[in-house]
């Protein structure tokens, strides 16, 4: 390809050429790599006059409309009205009305000439200008409809004026808050069906309540695929806006108690057979779990609907209010089902028979039709787990917590989600979402979900975006932005790369995005915290504070410039600290090396030099942690001062914890593992078969850690730190 076309092409589609890893190396992109790129966004590579036909086209797209179908403001500066005209409309007379979101319409009258010249193309034999007006009133943060009338042409904008940054509790300014972050399918019960569920979650969050916690930490609890239940990363989901059925506690839905049929189903001795080994099994059975569940649910849905229950105020506002996604999600999970049982190869829409690819088609409106009860139970479960979701949250509330339950919400989703199945148009389904090399990857990571395309998500309005927060900030007090920088840029993976290293960061309208960010975290009253991990681009952080979105400091990656750790007391107090996270061993795991073996074990690392450097470093590292923790005086002065051959005891491991309680940090969030003194991991990064991730259980059920003394004087412990920090 003609280098300058090739140069044009990379501006326009917003690819970055050159950036610094995660060591601060600079890296240039290969022209091979944007090549792959452009092709993986619909380039003809090997056909100059074609690809400059494309470009045109694109460019067209945007130039030819007179009123772009959003604009993203900041609430305190004057609010512009951008218009894109040809030399024939730039003098011709606009009539301009804003209506408001609280029901007041502004009028105005406006000549596109008269404004400021800011852009001037030429594409086509056509000369195009773009004019910036300012509008003569202001108006609160919020959605607003802006209307021009042309001609006999009317053109419509969402106009989103937006808060100055995120929300932040008025208590903040008053104490510092710490919480426990926890794997949701991993709590153990005497009373759960082998996988953790909203009770357990209630349960959890009343004991932590009792010893000062603020907030318990959740894995992104997206709807997944009952249709594939061993498809459990909770960030490869099906639905951002949905919940993961599995999570429902069976036996507190609607009926439970007075169902013959199902009270039949679960008294029998195989059931309870089947029920006690799920519980004795230290991964998560899902198939096993949902064939548990699912008749269960099935049945309770059967006395829902015998019961008029369909007709229930509460249900049908859920309905309404999900509208046409919570439709399309119950009608995939159906659909899913019935191909998947008939040939499993249907693992997901890309390879289902054509006349099922596209949710409009009249086949699948006509299996729809056919199986109003099957897509009634998933619309109906939906309900469910919102609804017990709902009262973990209010029980978090009456406890006393300030934030209550903590969610996290996933990069992105599977290329066979109903996300892709439901709107193919916003996502590039030939490239995927991935790291670049770093120490969390140090052969980079290709996470196998496709990306938005940016300008799909703002032709589209943004409301994407804006229906994923509103639907994850719901029932929470925060929200965690997972690889915050996806804002700013994603590493994109053609599919045609050798490795996730053949890619390149391609740009996103980060301003606009964290506007719509601030008013719905202002909206929902849920405070923001931003995974800021990895490769982190200059200046972004800063940006992030100054939108009041909270910084996500890793006790393991704050270290001073000689090596050491940085004290606790020198974290920035715009944020979450915390000792390790679910991409991390624990603190046993860490300090025993178990990772590194793991690693090995994996074939993750390039080769046994790298390895022998990670030993090194490691050895190195758990020194200077002993020193710091010694130096802060949180270990008792007659423990070891040497990391040699000193295994991790409880002493050591509590002391960090409490270590870390006094940090300046706002937010403090522990791992329940290390509150078990647990070794194996939660996840492996750039693995997928070759680990169970995302099974393993706590050790203990909840009936006896909470009742274990010495981890309870540890949690009072740090909430006494953290009063007084």
């Amino acid at each position: 390809m003609d280098a300058a076309l090739r140069a044009e092409l990379i501006a326009f589609c917003g690819v970055e050429t050159s950036f610094n890893d995660a060591w601060g190396h600079p890296v240039t992109v290969t022209e091979a790599d944007q090549l792959q790129l452009l092709q993986a966004q619909g380039f003809a590579i090997d056909d100059d006059a074609l690809a400059r036909e494309q470009l045109l086209e694109r460019q067209l797209d945007f130039w030819l409309q007179l009123l772009q179908p959003v604009s993203v403001q900041a609430a305190d500066t004057p609010l512009q009205l951008l218009l894109q005209v040809d030399l024939l409309q730039a003098t011709e007379p606009m009539q301009c009305a804003v209506h408001t979101e609280d029901g007041r319409t502004e009028h105005f009258n406006l000549v596109p000439v008269e404004g400021e010249l800011v852009q001037v193309v030429q594409l086509d034999e056509t000369e195009y200008h773009q004019y910036q007006h300012t509008l003569p009133f202001s108006l609160a943060a919020g959605y607003h409809q802006l209307v021009l009338q042309h001609q006999d042409m009317t053109y419509c904008q969402q106009l989103i004026v937006t808060p100055a940054h995120c929300y932040q509790p008025a208590a903040f300014t008053q104490k510092k808050q710490w919480g426990i972050a926890l794997q949701l399918y991993g709590l153990r019960s005497e009373r759960n069906w082998g996988i953790g569920d909203f009770t357990d979650l209630a349960n959890t969050v009343r004991y932590l309540a009792s010893v000062g916690a603020d907030f318990v930490g959740l894995n992104p609890i997206h709807a997944l695929y009952p249709a594939l239940p061993e498809n459990a990363s909770p960030y490869s989901p099906s639905s951002r806006r949905w919940l993961n059925i599995s999570y429902i506690d069976v036996s507190a839905m609607p009926g439970f108690n007075q169902c013959q049929r199902t009270a039949a189903q679960v008294q029998a001795p195989e059931f309870a057979r089947q029920l006690a080994e799920q519980r004795s099994k230290d991964y998560v059975d899902y198939t096993g779990v949902m064939q548990l569940k699912l008749p269960a649910m099935r049945s309770l849905y059967q006395w829902f609907v015998e019961q008029g229950g369909q007709t229930d105020t509460e249900f049908m506002q859920f309905i309404q209010q999900g509208g046409a996604s919570l439709q399309q999600l119950a009608l995939y999970d159906a659909l899913h089902v019935q191909l998947y049982q008939q040939d499993n190869a249907n693992w997901g829409w890309p390879v289902w028979p054509e006349q099922y690819r596209d949710p409009q088609s009249a086949a699948v409106q006509q299996f729809a039709e056919q199986h109003q009860a099957d897509i009634g139970f998933y619309c109906y479960l939906q309900y469910i787990a919102q609804q017990q979701l709902a009262g973990a949250q209010q029980v978090a509330k009456d406890a006393g917590m300030l934030l209550g339950l903590y969610r996290d919400l996933a990069v992105g989703v599977s290329e066979a989600s109903t996300e892709i199945w439901g709107n193919a148009d916003l996502y590039c389904r030939n490239a995927s979402i991935g790291a670049p090399p770093d120490p969390l990857g140090p052969a980079g990571q290709n996470w196998g979900l496709p990306p938005m395309l940016p300008y799909q998500l703002y032709k589209q309005g943004y409301q994407p975006f804006i229906d994923l927060l509103r639907a994850n900030m719901r029932d929470a007090g925060a929200l965690r932005i997972d690889h915050v920088m996806a804002l700013l840029r994603l590493w994109w993976v053609p599919k045609t790369a050798a490795d996730a290293s053949g890619g390149a960061y391609l740009y996103y309208p980060i301003m606009d995005l964290l506007g719509i960010l601030a008013l719905e975290s202002q909206r929902n009253a849920a405070v923001v915290i931003g995974e800021d991990l990895g490769t982190v681009p200059e200046g972004i952080r800063e940006l992030l504070a100054d939108y009041g979105v909270y910084s996500y400091r890793v006790f393991f990656f704050e270290t001073a410039a000689d090596g050491g750790y940085l004290s606790p007391a020198h974290y920035p107090a715009q944020a979450m600290a915390t000792l390790t996270t679910h991409d991390l061993p624990t603190l046993i795991g860490f300090w025993h090396c178990d990772d590194l073996r793991l690693g090995k074990e994996l074939g993750l690392y390039k080769n046994e030099i790298q390895l022998q450097q990670l030993y090194g470093q490691r050895h190195a590292n758990k020194q200077r942690i002993l020193d710091s923790l010694h130096g802060h005086q949180v270990l008792p002065t007659d423990y070891s001062r040497s990391s040699e051959h000193l295994a991790m005891d409880q002493t050591l491991n509590f002391a960090m914890q409490r270590h870390l309680a006094a940090t300046s940090s706002q937010l403090l969030c522990l791992q329940l593992e290390d509150a078990l003194e647990m070794s194996q991991p939660v996840n492996i990064p750039g693995t997928s078969s070759e680990y169970p991730n995302w099974r393993r259980k706590l050790t203990q059920n909840i009936e006896q850690w909470q009742h274990n003394a010495q981890i309870r004087q540890l949690f009072v412990d740090i909430s006494t730190r953290r009063a007084n920090s």
